[in-house]
């Protein structure tokens, strides 16, 4: 458990296990999301968790410092260059499986295989004009009302609550200065730089990276769900699924890792 510096700022990382490496990167998801599923994964990979540019341990030298893509995948490469990691395996998941895309358009050859779990890539809906006001109404609604009511509408539209459904469970705590800062970070910076990340479709399909994109068994009613439906047909690969939906490592990290597994077998450097 340490930091390194970033042009920025510092990045705080984790490393545990042995093997051929293999990183996991989130965002807003923090290195302890990724615990469990990183010791589910250890026996087998030396695996590299972080906190993304920002968020809990990662400070930034400016708090309101840019949290694009392209900036958490350069932030990933200068952790690899520390690291000697020339090439690895990487699991993103949600705003990560973004990082991720955006690591492998900039940084050619530093992936070998890339698992894009559930990346939310609303630029590839349809709809996606109306879902950029989304976005911005959701901000909007953190700046009016607090961080409570925000990822209230956000859970909505991402299709975590729907009608009928029993409503989440409130918060009980009063939320520390640290969550404060990662929940402003999330809905001024992180949000809006993530969901409208366009890919590079010829600079992926032509890339020595093998992408897989993966969906939750449980998220079809998420747009997460149709955005990961949308980039497998761009990329003509049919998805692998996970258990549990978004976030299906928290509730069976070792069920998620078997899978991880089966999809990382294809890849000749860890077998």
């Amino acid at each position: 458990m340490t930091t390194i510096e970033v042009p920025d700022g510092r990045l705080y990382y984790e490393v545990r296990g042995d093997g051929p490496a293999l990183l996991i990167s989130g965002s807003p998801m923090t290195a302890a999301a990724f615990g469990p599923l990183a010791e589910a994964l250890s026996n087998d990979f030396t695996v590299v968790t972080h906190d993304p540019r920002g968020i809990s341990g990662s400070a930034l030298d400016d708090p309101d410092a840019p949290s694009e893509p392209e900036l958490r995948a350069r932030d990933l490469i200068t952790l690899l260059d520390h690291l000697g990691a020339d090439t690895v395996d990487m699991f993103g998941s949600s705003g990560g499986a973004v990082t991720g895309l955006a690591l492998v358009t900039d940084y050619p050859g530093r992936v070998r295989t890339l698992i894009a779990h559930e990346p939310p890539l609303l630029e590839l809906l349809p709809d996606a004009e109306r879902w950029r006001v989304t976005i911005d109404e959701i901000s909007q609604t953190f700046h009016e009302h607090g961080a409570g009511a925000a990822w209230g509408r956000f859970m909505q539209s991402a299709g975590f609550v729907q009608a009928g459904d029993a409503p989440p469970p409130q918060q009980q705590h009063e939320p520390t200065e640290q969550e404060n800062a990662d929940n402003a970070r999330f809905f001024d910076h992180d949000l809006r730089g993530t969901t409208r990340y366009l890919p590079e479709l010829a600079g992926l399909v032509g890339s020595a990276t093998r992408i897989v994109v993966g969906v939750g068994a449980e998220s079809g009613r998420l747009n997460t769900y149709q955005t990961s439906l949308a980039l497998a047909t761009l990329l003509a690969e049919p998805p692998v699924t996970f258990p549990g939906d978004h976030a299906g490592f928290l509730g069976d990290p070792v069920g998620f890792a078997a899978v991880v597994r089966e999809v990382l077998a294809d890849d000749p450097a860890v077998n």
